[in-house]
Formats: C-alpha cells, structure tokens, sequence
C-alpha cells in the first residue's frame, strides 16, 4: 500500500479524548493550569521515533513497560494555514494508524521529551488515500498485545473531531504537505514489555503490528 512522504513533522496532541480529560479529574482545575485546555496541546514525535509496521519498538533499559498510544493521524496534503473547520478535510492527503508510544509518565500537558521522544517511539503506518475513508469521526480503533484485544477506543469520543481539530492548530501554525497531525489518545491506554508484540487496528485503515524489543538485546 502506498506510504505517505516522511518529510514533515509529526505532531501529538494531548486531551483530545473526552475520556482522557475526565481521568485527571480534580487536577485539571489545579494549580498551574487551573482549568481545561482551551485550545489544542501540541508536542512533536521527532524523526529519530519515526518507524515503519513490523519495526521494533526499542524498550529503553530504564524503563520496565511502555505505554502504547493508539490514535488516529491525518497526513497533510497541501500547506494548511488558517483553514476553516468547513474546508479543513480538503487539506488531508490521507490518513495513518500512530502507535504514539512513552515511557509512562505523570505529566500532562507539558508531556517531558525523555518520556515521549525516545528512538522508535513513534511507529507509523499504513498510508490510506481520504476519499478511502467515509468519516473519520467515526472511526474504532483496537490495541491488541500478543493477539489479544486489550483495549477499545473510537474517533467518536474526540472533543475537538479531526475537522475542527485541524482548523484550530492551523489557526497559529502552518502545516505542510507530508505534516502528521495525529488526533489524541483516549484513556486507559495499555501498557507492554520487552518481548511482546502489539498491533493496532483503525476502521478503514487496517493494521500497525511491531514487536517490543529491550535495548540490551540489540546492543
């Protein structure tokens, strides 16, 4: 199947889940934020994480298991500045399944690039064209660790949906042809180790399968 051009940035977006904002419960309101985001949380998933279906996921020696970010990202087809929500879908080339994966972390919203940005931390893949894929806001999404489903999430539960999402962020960036806007995780993402093997399903989309492997082995 046909890859998207790996020449952009990738980008996360934090709390995009209305599930994974209601988990911080009380804290969302505390000191420093003191309430919601009001616009999108963006970090970057740097070149060095990027990693193509069947690659290994590399398990830092610090770290016991990882935690396997399931989401949806839209691939930029032309520069998208200052989009309107209305038109935001004639900017995306197509779509990929994003394996967004961390060290867990208790930190939000300012997410640390030790715990976010390590090698290979950012399996990507497969490419499909956006006329392939009716609506995107209505997408379920499947974790699977060595063959067995393990949690179940869905594009429904997004607070801003793909359209609006992408409108928002090119309100202050720009994003080019080749950019990864991936939409956000939902709560409760699971966690695996060195050895197992974990596969992601999106409607439409297919499947984004790459085995977890300890640093030391490949030393």
């Amino acid at each position: 199947m046909q890859r998207p051009l790996r020449r952009g940035t990738v980008y996360g977006t934090l709390l995009n889940h209305a599930d994974a904002l209601a988990a911080l419960g009380a804290a969302v309101h505390e000191a420093p934020y003191k309430a919601p985001p009001k616009a999108p949380v963006l970090y970057i998933k740097p070149r060095n994480t990027w990693v193509d279906d069947g690659d290994a996921i590399v398990v830092p020696a610090d770290a016991d298991e990882l935690e396997i970010g399931a989401t949806l990202g839209l691939v930029i087809g032309r520069a998208a500045c200052r989009v309107s929500e209305r038109d935001a879908l004639d900017f995306v080339a197509g779509y990929v399944i994003v394996n967004d994966v961390s060290v867990p972390h208790a930190s939000y919203y300012r997410p640390s690039l030790r715990f976010k940005a390590r090698d290979s931390f950012c399996p990507i893949g497969p490419f499909v064209p956006r006329a392939a894929v009716a609506d995107p806001g209505a997408l379920a999404i499947v974790v699977a660790v060595d063959g067995r489903a393990v949690h179940r999430a869905g594009t429904a539960g997004l607070i801003r949906p793909v359209a609006r999402l992408l409108a928002e962020v090119s309100a202050f960036l720009t994003l080019a042809p080749g950019d990864v806007l991936s939409v956000g995780v939902a709560a409760g993402a699971p966690r695996a180790r060195a050895g197992q093997r974990v596969a992601i399903a999106i409607d439409g989309l297919g499947r984004l399968e790459n085995p977890l492997v300890a640093e030391a082995a490949i030393a």
